[in-house]
């Protein structure tokens, strides 16, 4: 039914009651709003329109990571009760998708939900599980066996997940073209304190280079590649860029183990290089002495940073 003969049946009249409108108006309607908006107003009107919105068609992506980018990091987002929320809505998008879902971007879900999915969404090609920290490898693994037509993955500040689900992932899924392993700032990491646990702060893996070898042997198609505040080396660095050859995005930012010439001798044989973020990263000057660093221009060189420049 096309939009100007929904606009002539609720203009005339014929449908006085908006929760008489057949099925396919419904969906039509609906269809024009996000997942937030569903949840928020028509899932709770009636029974039809609840009906309407389980609608496999309107369920193919559950994307909420617009509604976290576009707020300050919250504290709530890290206690059980807002994880079990995240893992109820994912669920029953996941069930009314009749295993149509394609697209999955949110945050602070667990195991539980991420399983559900495995099992659920063979057809899946995007994961984004931001923030996760009880997404393990068990749910990971499960992900690699089932969804094996992912082609991106970001399982960034997501600490309980190893380098053991990298391989499973890379090994699995032959159509990865990006991936997003990135972690938090833990060189300046008092922006988050009190958002965040501080035991989760500190449990940042220390395996960097041994993530950078999984990559480089399992992933070697990627085009995309992000590993902000990663604890790799120059000789991590050096095994990926000799094997995945396609990257045309590269973030490093925040990689404080890596020095500047590092960077450019390992990104010479990217030949599709399109863009590299370098390891810029503001260090305060409330954690930094400089008395401690008598050749303060080697490490501003180093570390490419202004916070030593007059």
């Amino acid at each position: 039914m096309k939009n100007d003969e929904i606009e002539t049946m609720a203009g005339s009249g014929l449908c006085s009651d908006w929760s008489e409108l057949i099925q396919e108006c419904l969906i039509n309607i609906f269809s024009r709003l996000t997942l937030e908006q569903r949840w928020r107003g028509p899932m709770l009107v009636c029974k039809s329109w609840l009906s309407a919105c389980k609608e496999p068609s309107l369920n193919t992506a559950f994307d909420l990571d617009y509604r976290f980018n576009s707020r300050i990091e919250s504290s709530r987002w890290w206690i059980p009760d807002f994880e079990m929320k995240m893992d109820c809505m994912l669920r029953s998008v996941v069930d009314w998708s009749d295993a149509s879902l394609t697209e999955i971007r949110t945050r602070h879900c667990s195991d539980s939900s991420v399983n559900f999915v495995a099992e659920r969404c063979p057809n899946l090609l995007v994961l984004s599980i931001r923030s996760c920290p009880n997404v393990t490898d068990a749910s990971m693994f499960q992900i690699a066996v089932r969804c094996t037509k992912l082609r991106e993955i970001d399982i960034s500040y997501c600490y309980e997940i190893s380098r053991e689900s990298l391989v499973m992932i890379g090994r699995n899924c032959p159509n990865l073209k990006v991936l997003k392993r990135n972690f938090l700032n833990w060189l300046d990491p008092s922006q988050l304190v009190g958002i965040i646990p501080d035991e989760y702060m500190n449990a940042c893996p220390e395996n960097g280079d041994e993530e950078a070898a999984a990559i480089a042997e399992f992933m070697p198609n990627l085009n995309h590649l992000e590993l902000r505040f990663s604890k790799l080396t120059g000789k991590g660095l050096f095994t990926i860029c000799e094997a995945c050859l396609n990257i045309e995005f590269f973030d490093l930012s925040g990689c404080a183990n890596l020095a500047s010439r590092d960077i450019a001798n390992a990104a010479s044989s990217l030949k599709n290089l399109k863009q590299m973020k370098k390891s810029n990263f503001y260090v305060p000057r409330s954690v930094m002495h400089t008395e401690r660093y008598g050749h303060w221009r080697l490490y501003d060189e180093r570390f490419q940073t202004d916070v030593f420049r007059i």
